[in-house]
């Protein structure tokens, strides 16, 4: 008996290749889709915000955008990233022809009690490497001014609101739908991780050299934990705590919100905290894996099967079939003996004249027996 085909099971870089209505073109039409999508939702949102704060009277800078404040200016930034998210799943559904959950993870779904984890596990590390920035000599800039309690607690809450939904909205694109689309014509993961590391560090601007390799370094560790997890919750909690760190610092601070300073500009010795920090916690999750069972795989759909090239309307059957009880031949009553018909009266019908064992036949139960012949002796009477 042939035994059934195993489906293949495809890591998470694969995972375009898992709707049953793939094509080559599907990742590189949905690639065009998402770039072109976003850009028309960014300026949306743009066009939306200028107006209402015009509406609202705030004041024009040089360029004629309003100045809503440190605050809710970089809660407009962080809306314009975190439009990607549905940009996303959406080109995942339709162009894809998927579902939109296997961006997230092998299970096509977000595995939140691993995502806890994985952010509770960057806490202390990324802490650690964050309070020995503090112990870096100074840059010779002006002295940083505390801003007060009242404006640091407004600008902690619109950065714990929005943060973890602007750093995920990066992991979706890059070491989601970008590794996946690589991942479509490419079976090596690192060579479905590398493009969005180069793509990754390239939109944070161009900084230092050293600030540029941080990117990399940051990003190829993000994509190696997706692909070897089956998901994004580890590098959504690294991109998410990161982030919170940094902006958390630079909203303590009197103008910090208003720097246009990205990781990109970070000099050497910050670099060095950050790579040992990421090294770390890839670690750290390496080691929970080793003690967690985890999905990394989901199965490729199985090939529609074809319908063979000949089919017999009436197959030949070689016995005859036991008659059912709408049969016609069901309803045929049995063939009555007939006169001289052997070994009748063995099977309980009725003897003829001369059979042997005739004269010992049996009348059927509440039958009369037949009349005696006129002169014949009754049983028991002596013949004469």
């Amino acid at each position: 008996m042939t035994q059934p085909q195993l489906a293949e099971q495809l890591p998470y870089h694969r995972l375009a290749r898992l709707s049953p209505r793939y094509g080559w073109w599907r990742p590189l039409l949905g690639t065009l889709v998402v770039a072109v999508t976003y850009v028309v939702a960014l300026v949306a949102l743009m066009v939306l915000t200028t107006a209402l704060g015009l509406a609202m009277g705030y004041r024009e800078d040089a360029d004629g955008w309003p100045e809503f404040g440190p605050v809710s200016g970089t809660a407009l930034d962080l809306l314009s990233i975190a439009v990607g998210i549905p940009v996303v799943l959406l080109t995942v559904r339709w162009i894809g022809k998927r579902p939109a959950g296997t961006v997230s993870s092998v299970t096509g779904r977000l595995r939140w009690r691993w995502l806890l984890l994985c952010v509770l596990t960057a806490v202390p590390v990324l802490g650690l490497s964050m309070a020995g920035v503090f112990l870096l000599p100074a840059d010779g800039g002006p002295e940083s001014q505390w801003v007060g309690w009242p404006a640091f607690a407004r600008a902690l809450a619109m950065l714990v609101l929005l943060v973890p939904v602007q750093a995920a909205a990066e992991e979706y694109v890059f070491r989601g739908w970008l590794t996946q689309t690589a991942g479509a014509f490419l079976r090596s993961p690192w060579a479905a991780i590398l493009p969005q590391a180069v793509l990754f560090a390239a939109a944070h601007g161009l900084g230092t050299p050293w600030g540029f390799a941080d990117l990399v370094v940051f990003a190829l560790a993000a994509g190696w934990l997706t692909w070897r997890t089956g998901g994004l919750e580890a590098s959504i909690a690294l991109h998410t705590v990161n982030n919170l760190f940094s902006f958390g610092v630079a909203a303590a601070v009197v103008g910090g919100l208003d720097s246009d300073e990205t990781a990109a500009d970070a000099g050497w010795q910050l670099v060095a905290l950050d790579v040992s920090a990421i090294a770390l916690y890839t670690a750290a999750v390496a080691w929970w894996l080793r003690r967690r069972r985890l999905e990394r795989t989901a199965p490729a759909p199985q090939p529609v099967p074809q319908p063979p090239a000949f089919v017999m309307a009436y197959p030949y059957v070689s016995a005859t079939p036991s008659a059912w009880p709408a049969h016609p031949a069901a309803t045929i009553p049995p063939t009555p003996p007939w006169a001289g018909q052997p070994g009748v009266g063995t099977a309980g019908g009725s003897p003829w004249a001369g059979q042997s064992g005739a004269a010992s036949a049996v009348p059927a139960p509440g039958t009369a027996s037949p009349p005696a012949s006129p002169g014949a002796p009754e049983d028991g009477a002596e013949r004469t």
